[in-house]
């Protein structure tokens, strides 16, 4: 790798792109759990910055950083563009999706059909690394459907990494074109982790990242004896606490002097939800639904996650709610929450 490429470590941690999920409200509050580990947005299209408000796609928080941009999308000139889009608002990544197995991104020639184009895959990897500084990435699966063997996937990646992809993230499912939803195509076909660690000893020069069915911090550590990194999806939006964890487990960063509380990360979101509101009017209750796991296995938590998701507050200032919610959670002494 050349040495302007971020080492392989900054791959070790990363939360999954997922559609609907990782907005920049979901981001900026994963950013309070862990400094270090990668974000990533949700899935953009081509279309929609070339066509549409591309100033409103593309906005993210400073505090974002590390963040990578996904792009959807197939032509090789239209993910040159938009590659240089992101490049320009500050991205420290732009990914190309091959791995979303939906009937909408058949339709639109991106996602997981591109991985029987592997040559058409290169070509818009190629024009992206030719238009951006910064690492281009491929998210993918090991298969589509019927095709289960190795041979397919390892010749997708060395096709792409030929035309300069240096990082590979890979969801260890094939992906079914027809016949699944979304949903089922997480669950239903079998997690094939070996396939994923023969392409690492295959590639030893690439970045090879594991993703799909990663819960626990456990597995986590067993992913990283044989890859670079480990991408986490579904656990960390709806069990985000494991995240505060990682700063210090998975990159050897020293403990905090204060240890970070639930109470003080919900204040901090507060005070966002405040922020956002008066910048470009995001309603209180767009941000606080990603924070509903936020308390996930504690005393009290099913009370608070009706509170905040609760309609009829809606008109209600986000602080009033906040305080609400406290009621369900054994916070006597609000002087106790320690500011972020």
């Amino acid at each position: 790798m050349s040495a302007d490429f971020p080492d392989s470590s900054f791959w070790r941690l990363s939360v999954a792109p997922m559609m609907g999920w990782t907005d920049r409200h979901c981001r900026f509050f994963h950013r309070l759990l862990t400094r270090r580990t990668l974000l990533y947005t949700e899935m953009v299209t081509t279309g929609a910055l070339i066509h549409g408000n591309a100033a409103q796609h593309l906005r993210f928080s400073e505090e974002e950083h590390p963040v990578a941009l996904q792009l959807g999308g197939s032509d090789p000139a239209d993910l040159a563009i938009c590659a240089k889009l992101g490049a320009e608002r500050g991205y420290d990544e732009i990914n190309l999706n091959c791995g979303c197995p939906s009937e909408r991104v058949l339709k639109g020639a991106f996602g997981a059909c591109l991985m029987g184009e592997a040559q058409l895959v290169a070509d818009g990897v190629k024009a992206m690394v030719d238009a951006v500084d910064i690492p281009v990435t491929v998210k993918h699966r090991i298969g589509i459907d019927k095709i289960e063997s190795y041979d397919f996937v390892r010749d997708f990646v060395g096709t792409v990494s030929e035309a300069g992809c240096k990082v590979f993230l890979v969801h260890a499912r094939n992906a079914w074109l027809q016949g699944l939803s979304p949903k089922e195509n997480r669950e239903i076909p079998p997690l094939r982790y070996d396939l994923v660690y023969q392409l690492k000893r295959d590639f030893p020069d690439l970045v090879i990242v594991a993703n799909g069915g990663i819960k626990t911090n456990a597995q986590i550590a067993e992913h990283l004896t044989q890859l670079d990194g480990a991408m986490i999806g579904r656990e960390a939006y709806h069990n985000p606490w494991l995240m505060t964890a990682w700063d210090e487990a998975f990159y050897g960063e020293a403990a905090p002097d204060v240890p970070l509380t639930h109470e003080a990360v919900e204040l901090a979101m507060i005070d966002y939800m405040e922020r956002a509101a008066a910048e470009d009017g995001a309603p209180w209750y767009s941000i606080a639904s990603h924070m509903l796991g936020l308390r996930h296995g504690l005393h009290g938590a099913r009370k608070w996650r009706q509170v905040w998701s609760d309609h009829r507050l809606k008109p209600l200032p986000a602080r009033e709610v906040w305080a609400m919610a406290q009621a369900h959670v054994g916070l006597h002494d609000l002087a106790d929450a320690i500011p972020l």
